[in-house]
């Protein structure tokens, strides 16, 4: 695979891995509340995949080839931080608050 497509990768990896969380959670939880342990693991993989994404980010980094891809890697890292952390916050709260009030 070409050191572009791993750049579009890195960068595009965490927020589809957000957004596949943030959906999925809330089809899960409104079919059964109860099922609120498969959220805390779905939170997990979404984190792994958010780290996965900066260590291919972090790999890349370097000044090679086209000098928009450095910059790119990057931002993949600087991406993959916000949107673990954003998934990070979303898992503590399926943690935390009960999924079946109200």
């Amino acid at each position: 695979m070409s050191r572009r497509a791993r750049t579009w990768i890195a960068l595009a990896l965490p927020p589809v891995a957000w957004f596949v969380f943030e959906q999925g959670l809330s089809a899960l939880l409104h079919a059964d509340c109860t099922r609120s342990g498969i959220g805390l693991a779905w939170g997990l993989a979404s984190l792994v995949l958010c780290a996965t994404a900066s260590r291919i980010g972090w790999r890349l980094r370097g000044p090679h080839g086209a000098l928009a891809e450095p910059w790119l890697a990057g931002l993949a890292i600087v991406l993959a931080g916000l949107f673990a952390l954003a998934i990070a916050f979303q898992t503590l709260a399926v943690a935390m608050v009960p999924a079946c009030v109200g």
